[in-house]
């Protein structure tokens, strides 16, 4: 089962749900996130408690014919959280309203924190008694779907993650600041690759960086609590709640010490992080020059003193500290604002002496609007002291200001499959031309997959659908919905020529269909055989492209037949007087009408994803041919420490690898552009909907 297909789908869903209640209540975002944090915060812990208590059960000791009593130390094997049965989400669910809500769930917060040093004084309680006893009953009832009672894995710990996302996007707390888009904490984790050692950020916000280290080592099928250890930073207690509450729902515990982190330093940790992972605040031009200067986490010196004494731009006192908490051959990647790769002066000094360590490894450059909070684009800054001979004078520049897709109007990420790409650069980098060979087998395979999917695949639930099957079938009964108001019409009525549209239209469908299925067969065949060295790669990659293109045609067809059928419905109410018919059953037609829809986007969505993989395996093995590193025009170059310096010791990759040259779009997808203005459209009318409740709300206010 693929239990996160579709989580965005979920996520959002129990994000309105919950937003619906805040709006429709007397508290501001920033009075209610923390106990709606605190919520999932216990449902996930519910349902890691559930995945593993029957398994704990089966293989607790007997003594005496009697099996001994759960304990936390059972759980925390399993990295789960004993949970008392009045900490149980399910006890909280089946609360009344004549029931104290507040005073269950404090009851609940308290029971795992007497339970768990770690969580002691972290978890929300008296905020609960600032909510309505209605509310908190709506609220537990929301994020307790039927379908995530089914589902296993991380799923939790994903929604946890995405109502952080969404509390950010709001400014709820802290400016938003608190947060790090996972898109970028994502490619810093896996770019570094923390395999196991202590991973320190200075900067935690939320423990996001936390979280994608251990997400990497699960992946790599070892256990994140036994590799890592993770050290944190942080000037906000009501963020260091959040982090500990975000390590704990995904089963794991950190060292977060509330600290300034440009005049403390607690953890101690001067050159012995293995991993030191951040997204410091930018600018910061307040920090008391006097006080740092010696501090011995400043090997390359000050960067700047303004005339108040202060350091002028705080940027580089955190690369200087990130730089210094990384051990011998430790690794350490980080968000940096754009200004600082160029910036001049006594910064430029800083920079030069850093560059000469040649302990800079990489740089990737970032569009704007990956932020919630700010729009501006930004750098992700790689060191590594372990860098072998050979790369000590280079630094590989990346630009990926192109590479992004749209979330929103306003917001930017990377999908895993650009993700994927920008890391495949690296690899190739680092000589590890075996992963680069696996990515593009791996799309080549997904081709297949979602190939054969348009025939058989699997729903949310884990049963087996026939997107294709169901489309044809959702025609028929649609058709059959209408075939009694169409007996009733003469046949040179004015439906006749959309019907016989259908019915020229219908037998050609199946017959492509058909070859399609034969040729997905026949290259499901070929694949078993196939070898995964570049040349052979290649060859599938362009043996694969017809398929694509078959898939490409069969969309038009099955979007093409959908309007046909749906303009036969107009036709027949608008030019033959449908509705005024006994045989036209409009309930029934419209029922018909809708599921042919849904199962033609169910059809549509794989045949979709066939050409998407195609594109992917194309992006790769048309810019690495021999699949080798080499400079792409307005993507990467390796630089030598020579051209870095006749440029001003930048680091700023647009600068070295050019502008890609433009190139014509054959893949340009005329109803997916439709599609996001559309989405553009949708957020901007939810944008005028709640300036106009905030305005309305404040003439309220003002008795107007």
């Amino acid at each position: 089962m693929e239990q996160l297909k579709h989580i965005e789908a979920i996520e959002k869903r129990l994000w309105s749900a919950a937003d619906t209640l805040r709006a429709n209540s007397n508290y501001a975002s920033n009075e209610y996130f923390l106990p709606v944090m605190g919520l999932i915060f216990l449902r996930h812990a519910y349902s890691r408690f559930l995945g593993v208590k029957d398994e704990i059960e089966t293989n607790l000791p007997k003594r005496g014919g009697k099996k001994r009593a759960l304990t936390k130390e059972d759980f925390s094997q399993k990295s789960a959280i004993f949970l008392r049965s009045e900490a149980q989400f399910d006890y909280l669910v089946a609360l009344t309203d004549s029931d104290d809500r507040a005073k269950a769930i404090i009851e609940a917060m308290e029971a795992i924190e007497g339970d768990y040093d770690n969580l002691r004084g972290v978890l929300p309680k008296s905020e609960y008694q600032e909510l309505d006893n209605a509310v908190l009953g709506q609220l537990l009832r929301t994020l307790n779907p039927d379908e995530l009672k089914r589902v296993s894995g991380d799923v939790f710990g994903r929604i946890y993650e995405y109502f952080l996302t969404q509390f950010a996007d709001q400014k709820a707390h802290d400016g938003g600041e608190f947060f790090t888009p996972i898109s970028l904490v994502s490619l810093i984790a896996n770019v570094l690759e923390p395999q196991g050692g202590t991973v320190l950020d200075p900067a935690c916000g939320s423990g996001g960086m936390f979280v994608q280290s251990a997400r990497f080592v699960d992946r790599q099928h070892e256990s994140p609590t036994e590799k890592l250890t993770f050290r944190g930073l942080e000037k906000n207690a009501t963020t260091i709640r959040l982090a500990k509450m975000n390590l704990a729902v995904h089963g794991l515990e950190g060292d977060i010490q509330k600290a300034i982190t440009y005049y403390e330093d607690p953890h101690e940790l001067l050159g012995k992080a293995d991993f030191v992972m951040a997204n410091p605040p930018f600018n910061v031009d307040e920090i008391d020059a006097d006080k740092v200067k010696n501090d011995p986490r400043l090997p390359f010196g000050l960067p700047g003193v303004n005339k108040k004494e202060k350091v002028s731009n705080g940027n580089y006192i955190w690369i200087s500290y990130f730089y210094s908490y990384i051990g011998e051959a430790g690794r350490a990647g980080f968000v940096m604002s754009s200004q600082a790769s160029s910036a001049g002066r006594d910064e430029a000094k800083v920079r030069q002496k850093l560059i000469e360590t040649g302990d800079v490894d990489l740089m990737i450059a970032v569009r704007s609007n990956f932020f919630y909070t700010r729009t501006v684009p930004c750098e992700l800054w790689f060191l590594n002291r372990g860098k072998p001979e050979a790369h000590r004078s280079k630094v590989l520049m990346i630009d990926a200001r192109n590479i992004f897709r749209k979330v929103t109007r306003k917001i930017y990420n990377f999908s895993p499959e650009q993700e994927q790409n920008l890391l495949a650069m690296v690899w190739l980098y680092r000589g590890q031309a075996d992963k680069y060979l696996n990515l593009v087998a791996g799309y080549c395979r997904r081709i297949l997959d979602e190939g054969a999917g348009y025939f058989i695949a699997q729903n949310d639930n884990g049963d087996p659908i026939e997107p294709l099957p169901s489309f044809i079938n959702s025609l028929d009964t649609l058709r059959n919905a209408l075939q009694a108001f169409l007996n009733t019409l003469s046949k040179d009525a004015a439906h006749a020529d959309v019907l016989k549209e259908i019915d020229e239209a219908m037998p050609v469908f199946k017959s492509d269909v058909r070859a399609f299925r034969k040729t997905v067969a026949k290259q499901q065949s070929v694949w078993k055989k196939q070898k995964t060295g570049n040349g052979q790669l290649k060859k599938a990659v362009h043996r694969l492209a017809p398929l694509a293109e078959s898939s490409r045609n069969l969309v038009k067809q099955t979007d093409l037949l959908y309007k046909f059928a749906y303009r036969l419905i107009e036709t027949c109410e608008n030019e033959c007087d449908a509705r005024d018919s006994d045989a036209w059953v409009n309930r029934e037609i419209a029922r018909a009408r809708k599921a042919a829809d849904q199962a033609r986007q169910l059809a549509v969505e794989h045949l979709k994803q066939v050409r998407y993989f195609l594109r992917q395996a194309r992006w790769l093995t048309e810019r690495f041919p021999n699949a080798k590193l080499r400079d792409v025009e307005g993507l990467v170059k390796l630089v030598d420490r020579a051209e870095i310096e006749v440029n001003d010791w930048s680091l700023t990759p647009g600068r070295y690898v050019g502008v890609a040259p433009e190139e014509e779009d054959e893949n340009f997808d005329f109803e997916e552009t439709l599609r996001k203005i559309h989405m553009e459209l949708e957020d901007l009318n939810a944008e005028a909907v709640q300036l106009a409740a905030t305005i309305k709300k404040n003439f309220e206010e003002l008795g107007i």
